[in-house]
């Protein structure tokens, strides 16, 4: 699952261009990164070590994300999930990333807005 959707990502016009230009993403190392999320996130292995929220605001620091980056990442993480699997282990990865999602894109937001009142 983890490789089709970041396929469909570096693909993608919206979110391709953050993922190989702005961040450079090293694939051989954020793969497995991600298959070790993924799999703490669906079936609690505790396999994942990270912090995906700093992660993404110093993204953001050199690359401002909006509402659209994350609704596109959402559209295409529940197709590649509703293509490839159903039932209760499907509905539950569907629902922590948009979860997941939700709360990077706030924080992000709110960081981006205290960032502003303090400028």
């Amino acid at each position: 699952m983890v490789n089709i959707f970041y396929t469909k990502v570096k693909a993608d016009k919206e979110l391709g261009f953050i993922f190989q230009k702005v961040a450079r993403v090293n694939w051989s190392t954020h793969l497995p990164a991600m298959y070790n999320f993924w799999e703490n996130i669906i079936l609690f292995t505790g396999s994942y070590e990270g912090n995906p929220m700093n992660l993404h605001k110093y993204l953001h620091h050199i690359k401002p994300l909006n509402k659209a980056h994350f609704d596109q990442w959402n559209y295409l993480f529940i197709n590649t999930v509703d293509e490839l699997f159903q039932g209760t282990r499907a509905n539950l990865a569907k629902e922590r990333a948009l979860s997941i999602s939700r709360l990077i894109k706030e924080n992000i937001l709110e960081y981006q807005r205290a960032k502003n009142n303090i400028s």
